[in-house]
């Protein structure tokens, strides 16, 4: 995928070229992702992508971030447990990886030989591999 060379300094809502309008839903996690749209996505942090990458906005920048992060600690923490951020990246959906081959094959590189590690964790990884047996 192809981005633009300081995409990491921008925020989602300058990439997106979109704004996120406020809620009439009022929670915690309403009003934080309304925030990290607003954040420039090289002050995110681990806990940051957790959360945005598990509610499917901004994917697209987002999981190169993510990839990179879990590339470092395959099972990085953010605020909940060890290897939160990974759950959530193997949970974004199906048409998310159809869409970003290129995603799939790092994450597939970087899991391939620590699957047994992932199934003893409990990690649901349905969504990542049924883009593989689409390949």
């Amino acid at each position: 995928m192809k981005l633009e060379n300081n995409w990491r300094h921008k925020t989602l809502e300058n990439l997106e070229k979109t704004t996120i309008s406020k809620s009439t839903y009022d929670s915690h996690l309403v009003r934080r992702c309304t925030e990290l749209y607003k954040i420039p996505l090289d002050q995110f942090t681990t806990e940051d992508l957790r959360i945005m990458i598990g509610q499917q906005i901004g994917l697209k920048f987002l999981m190169p971030l993510a990839i990179e992060t879990l590339s470092q600690d395959l099972f990085a923490e953010g605020n909940l447990y060890e290897g939160d951020l990974l759950k959530s990246v193997l949970s974004v959906d199906t048409v998310f990886w159809d869409n970003n081959k290129e995603c799939w094959q790092n994450l597939n590189e970087l899991i391939k030989d620590r699957r047994q590690d992932i199934k003893k964790a409990k990690f649901d990884t349905i969504n990542f591999d049924n883009f593989k047996k689409q390949k």
